[in-house]
Order: C-alpha cells, then sequence, then structure tokens
C-alpha cells in the first residue's frame, strides 16, 4: 500500500465519521416523520421522553433513545438540567412543518429509497441497463412530491412564473397550461390555486402518481379546472396549449429532444415552453460542491438510470448545466432558449419557437 499523509487520513475520517451519523440520522428522520414525531413536537414546548411517549403513544424506552439520537444530531434541542427535548422554530420548520420553505423531511425519504434500491443499480452497472423511475420503492414517489414542493410552494408562483414574458398575464387571462412529467401533482395545483381562470392538465407515464395527483386537486378544490392523464413526454395530447412545464424531470427522459419536439407540436403558435431543472453549472468542476454532491448522488442511483432504461437513452443526469439543455432545445426545433430565474436548487429556462 502506498503511505498516506497521517494530517490527511485523520482529516478523511473526520469527515467520514460525519457521514456515517448523517447516514445514521437519515435513517432516524424517517422514523420520527412517520411516526409523527416531530410533529408533535412542533409547538416548541420542552417534554420529557415520558411526557412525548404519553402523548404519542408509543414506548417510553424507544422514544427516549430516538429522542437522544436527535439530540446528539443536533436536530432536537436538549436542556440536561431539566431531562427535556423540544423543537426549534428552525428545526419545526425542517421537520415538523410540510409547508414550510425549508420542509426536509421528503429528501430523506428519497435517500431511503437510494438504499433500498442499490442492488438494482449494482445489477444495471454490470449490465448497462436501465432501471424505470416505476422500478423503484414507492418512497421515492411521495418523497420526491415532498421534496420539491417547498421549493416549488415558495417560488412557482412568486418567481418562476412571473420570470417568463409575458406568461403571467397570459395565466391571469385565462391560458392552457400542461404540466409533463407532473409526479403527485403538487406544481399543476400549486398553479391552478393561483390562476383561477386557467385550465390545468398533468400528464405522468406512471399510474400511480397519477392516482395520487387526482386525488391532491380534489383535496384542494381545483379538480373542476385541473386532468390528470397517464401519459408520456412524448405522447400527451395536443391541445394549443400556452404553457408547457417541466418540473426537474427532463433529464430523466431518455429522448428529451423528442420529447422538446413533442412540446414544439402541442404548443400554441406564443406559446411558451417553461423548464426547471436542477441548478448546476456546466463543468464538473464547478459542480463539486453540498449541492452537486446531493445532485450527482441522486442522479447516479436514480436520475440516469431512468433516462436509460427508456428510448434512446440520452443520460443527461441531474447535473446536465445550461449548455447541454440549451442543445436539447435546439435539437427539438426551438430558436429561443435564456435562463429566466434560478434559486440555489434550480434553474428556469424560457424556451420558445
Amino acid at each position: 500500500m502506498r503511505e498516506a499523509d497521517p494530517q490527511k487520513l485523520d482529516a478523511l475520517v473526520g469527515r467520514l465519521v460525519g457521514d456515517v451519523g448523517a447516514s445514521v440520522t437519515g435513517a432516524l428522520v424517517v422514523l420520527g416523520d412517520q411516526l409523527g414525531l416531530y410533529k408533535a413536537m412542533a409547538d416548541g414546548k420542552p417534554v420529557t421522553a415520558e411526557e412525548l411517549a404519553t402523548k404519542t403513544g408509543f414506548k417510553e424506552r424507544y422514544v427516549r433513545e430516538w429522542l437522544s439520537a436527535q439530540a446528539a444530531a443536533e436536530y432536537i434541542d436538549y436542556d440536561g438540567d431539566t431531562d427535556r427535548f423540544s423543537l426549534s422554530a428552525e428545526q419545526a420548520m425542517a421537520f415538523a412543518d410540510e409547508g414550510s420553505p425549508a420542509f426536509f423531511a421528503g429528501a430523506f425519504e428519497i435517500v431511503r429509497a437510494m438504499w433500498l434500491d442499490e442492488p438494482k443499480i449494482a445489477d444495471a452497472f454490470k449490465t448497462g441497463a436501465g432501471v424505470g423511475w416505476h422500478e423503484h420503492s414507492t418512497c421515492l414517489f411521495r418523497g420526491t412530491e415532498r421534496f420539491f414542493r417547498p421549493g416549488y410552494n415558495s417560488n412557482l408562483n412568486n418567481s418562476w412564473i412571473p420570470a417568463l414574458d409575458g406568461v403571467k398575464a397570459k395565466l391571469e387571462k385565462g391560458a392552457r397550461v400542461a404540466d409533463v412529467g407532473c409526479g403527485h401533482g403538487a406544481s399543476t395545483v400549486l398553479m391552478a390555486q393561483a390562476f383561477p381562470n386557467s385550465y390545468f392538465f398533468g400528464f405522468d407515464y406512471h399510474g400511480p402518481s397519477i392516482d395520487k395527483a387526482r386525488e391532491a386537486a380534489t383535496k384542494a378544490g381545483v379538480d373542476d379546472r385541473v386532468v390528470f392523464e397517464q401519459a408520456s413526454a412524448k405522447t400527451y395530447p395536443a391541445r394549443g396549449y400556452d404553457l408547457v412545464a417541466m418540473f426537474d424531470c427532463l433529464h430523466d427522459m431518455g429522448d428529451p429532444a423528442g420529447a422538446g419536439r413533442h412540446v414544439k407540436e402541442t404548443l400554441a403558435d406564443d406559446g411558451t415552453w417553461m423548464i426547471v431543472e436542477p441548478f448546476a453549472h456546466d463543468h464538473l468542476k464547478d459542480n463539486i460542491n453540498p449541492v452537486g454532491r446531493i445532485f450527482y448522488g441522486a442522479s447516479t442511483m436514480i436520475c440516469t438510470p431512468a433516462s436509460l432504461s427508456q428510448e434512446v437513452g440520452l443520460g443527461l443526469g441531474a447535473q446536465a448545466g445550461e449548455m447541454r439543455l440549451r442543445k436539447v432545445a435546439l435539437d427539438a426545433g426551438f430558436s429561443r432558449f435564456r435562463r429566466a430565474t434560478e434559486t440555489p436548487f434550480n434553474m428556469v429556462f424560457e424556451v420558445r419557437a
């Protein structure tokens, strides 16, 4: 073996201890989220393990160990003088409030799916075959909706749509919108709530997700103006849409340029294609950062296998970057492509014929 630098080795081991701790804590976040432990502490009132166990109906010994692990992770506050645990306002936003822009519990469900489905990806590494979205564990579908929804809540109607030239005015007056790759319909429902004069059509090839989307539309009271249909990005029906939106899904498609050509055929003459993609620079060296670490990891386990499971199998990946996305739009026959706005996690592009 090569001789290691002791200081560099110590630094690496220190990072690994942190990463292992994060992995272990992630499982406990999923557990606390599913059992409602965070929500039971959302009011911020300090509680003993026994009090939280009584409130939730769980066994005190298990609750105490979970609380202790969360305190060690600094995801929950602990007062050693009173032996009580509490959620700060910030911790509650991250773990207990699903409407919060900082809600993060859904992200850990996605990570759970990566662990569960790792054997499938390992086989794909050997065979070169893909792993379709529908082949993943169901926690991925729910986790994806819960992970992206906070960002959509904060940005979709407040900044992303207003950044598109003339689109907000069309939606306010009354327009037809297609949300392609809509998943559980969070983005579709949000737009429908904000623009009551417009009609929305959500499409996804994954049937169980369409069922969930229909339930969401009914619950939100917008099912009179929202239609969800099972269809792929290259087969959804043409209805002269004023806006076709794709939220964090274009890179998952096997033939994104082919999907773009279908978008062009389904748009009204002055329609807009809005592409929302994970934030990325064009070169790997510029994506070596915490956000790139998350998206490259998810791309390895979810996004790239999904693309490789389909026809063409371009495999853009979740860190495609603006340059490659621009090429997709131009190859699809569009002539205008611009970055309309961005957030730390997303880039929003406006595409026109």
